[in-house]
């Protein structure tokens, strides 16, 4: 449909010419004290020929009394009236006039709740030419009925109606229906009302008597803040599923790269013991003598408090400690009594060619074993071997490792010696506390002899 020519108006005040009378057809139909001079208004005349409809502005627009007999179907050759009060007469009649000739299709639908018939209908009727498409409510029962039976992009409630009041409404709005916008409209001019309202879930505050473009602005901002929460929401549901995803996967990097991990250590972990095997050129007694040793000195980390880390990395390092013996001849390792001079000097150098054989490693573990291999024959009290060190000189974990690897001698059977029992293998010890061994971690060592014997009991001689 066509939409009719937009009128052209003459803006005149009272100064401009005298009043005249008006013929009977140009006032509003049904009173005859409605007419521009009875309300003290200025008139404006040629109207275009060929608009079929006009507008009356007056200042019923301003206080929403009887506005609604402003917009009936006139005369095709009419006068338009408009009050001199109004600030920007101009801008609000193109305002109502302009959407009048797009017929645009509805923008939003809009609840309008007050228990006044004449200002439902003046807001519905503001509110539709301009696009919108409103449904009436007259209390805030029949608000709730419109609610369940339709979606609504916003909510324009009265303050003061029989019944519930407009600020439940508008919290009721909140809770169970957060996709609708809500506008507070009361004529109580008191800011605590609107600071209550905006608390309840109110995006806008109207006071009465209202002009036009205060009700346009507050809808406008109220629905263009409820699209960008909208949006805001669903952004934030579409980053919540995206981290959600990407945390899964996370989860899922980690589990392989967890499992990896393990992998590689066991894999490790068993190397180490196949080289310290094949270095000390020996059968299943010698891996059980590592499998001891490697678990006394984890054991004694612990005890002395070293961290859960650093104790695992000594228990997999330490079975290493004799490495270099891969380089001692066979006939020494395997003598069964004393070595003469020459040959102890032989033996000595297996602290040196261990330490040359695993050092040089960026690997952590590789340099604790390097440690262990080179310093595991120093003595507390700088008589031992390669390097003579003494007490704090020789690191933690050649002295875990000295102590450790003498009471697993002594409680075995080896070709140059046979078994000796605890009770005096550690005797032979604490003879030995400050010169061969740290005395506070020797001390620690023997608190923890029952945990000594249960992992000797796990792993006996054959």
């Amino acid at each position: 449909m066509r939409a009719p020519a937009l009128a052209r108006v003459r803006f005149a005040n009272r100064r401009s010419r005298p009043r005249q009378p008006v013929p009977r057809r140009h006032a509003v139909q049904g009173r005859p004290d409605d007419t521009p001079e009875a309300h003290g208004h200025s008139r404006m005349t040629d109207v275009d020929r060929t608009c079929g409809e006009c507008v009356v502005l007056d200042k019923f627009l301003i206080c929403g009394v009887r506005l609604v007999r402003c917009f009936m179907p006139w005369h095709r050759r009419c006068t338009i009236f408009c009050t001199p009060t109004l600030p920007t007469h101009r801008t609000l009649a193109h305002q109502l006039q302009q959407p009048a000739t797009r017929l645009q299709p509805a923008l939003h639908s809009i609840l309008i709740v007050d228990d006044e018939a004449p200002v439902r209908m003046l807001l519905a009727r503001l509110l539709e030419r301009h696009g919108y498409t409103c449904s009436l409510a007259r209390d805030a029962h029949e608000a709730r009925l419109r609610l369940r039976e339709q979606a609504f992009s916003l909510v324009l409630c009265d303050l003061n109606m029989p019944g519930e009041s407009g600020l439940h409404l508008i919290e009721l709005v909140r809770q169970e229906y957060p996709e609708t916008a809500a506008v507070m409209v009361t004529a109580l001019d008191d800011h605590r009302l609107g600071t209550v309202a905006i608390e309840n879930g109110a995006y806008g505050y109207i006071l009465k008597p209202f002009q036009s473009s205060e009700v346009l602005i507050n809808v406008t901002n109220a629905l263009r803040r409820r699209r960008l929460e909208l949006e805001t929401r669903a952004k934030s549901r579409q980053l919540e599923h995206a981290v959600m995803e990407r945390t899964t996967a996370l989860h899922q990097t980690i589990e392989r790269l967890e499992f990896a991990e393990e992998e590689i250590r066991q894999s490790q972990e068993e190397t180490i013991q196949r080289l310290a095997l094949a270095a000390e050129f020996k059968d299943e007694e010698t891996a059980r003598h590592l499998q001891r040793m490697s678990r006394y000195c984890a054991l004694l980390a612990k005890k002395i408090g070293l961290e859960e880390r650093r104790c695992e990395l000594i228990r997999i390092a330490s079975p290493m400690h004799d490495i270099g013996k891969i380089g001692t001849p066979d006939q020494l390792l395997l003598k069964p009594g004393k070595f003469t001079p020459e040959e102890f000097d032989i033996i000595r150098r297996h602290a040196d060619i261990g330490y040359r054989i695993l050092s040089g490693s960026d690997s952590e573990l590789l340099q604790l074993a390097a440690s262990i291999a080179w310093t595991h024959h120093e003595k507390f009290d700088g008589t031992g071997y390669p390097r003579g060190l003494g007490g704090d000189a020789i690191p933690l974990e050649g002295r875990i490792a000295a102590i450790a690897d003498v009471f697993d001698a002594l409680t075995t059977r080896r070709v140059y010696k046979p078994a000796f029992p605890i009770d005096r293998s550690l005797e032979m010890m604490r003879e030995r506390r400050g010169t061969h061994f740290d005395p506070a971690i020797l001390d620690v060592f023997l608190g923890a002899m029952a945990d000594v014997v249960a992992i000797k009991e796990q792993h006996p001689d054959l």
